[in-house]
């Protein structure tokens, strides 16, 4: 069996470059990915505790499953955004764009 302190560090390490991946980046694409990155890094704790901690309740997979819900919303989205984004700017690196100025 495979000790829970496992999925911690992977999870610990995908949320790391999640985070680098947002903090890093200019592209706004790559800044959405990184988020997702982030989101998944939470799905494998969320999952892994539950698997650990309390297998008779469903808690840890019904937060993943809204975890995975959110995401998809967050990336439809980010991604509408982002083309609206690029047919006005034809950009979308993230430090060129001042959607106050149009």
């Amino acid at each position: 069996m495979i000790p829970l302190s496992w999925y911690l560090i992977l999870s610990a390490a995908l949320f790391s470059i999640g985070l680098y991946g947002v903090l890093a980046r200019k592209n706004a694409i790559a800044i959405l990915m990184g988020v997702e990155l982030m989101l998944n890094a939470v799905n494998i704790n969320l999952v892994a505790f539950w698997r650990y901690l309390d297998l008779k309740t469903v808690a840890g997979q019904a937060f993943a499953l809204m975890v995975f819900a959110v995401a998809a919303a967050e990336v439809a989205v980010g991604l509408a955004l982002i083309i609206s984004v690029y047919r006005r700017r034809k950009t979308v690196a993230a430090d060129e764009l001042d959607l106050m100025k149009w």
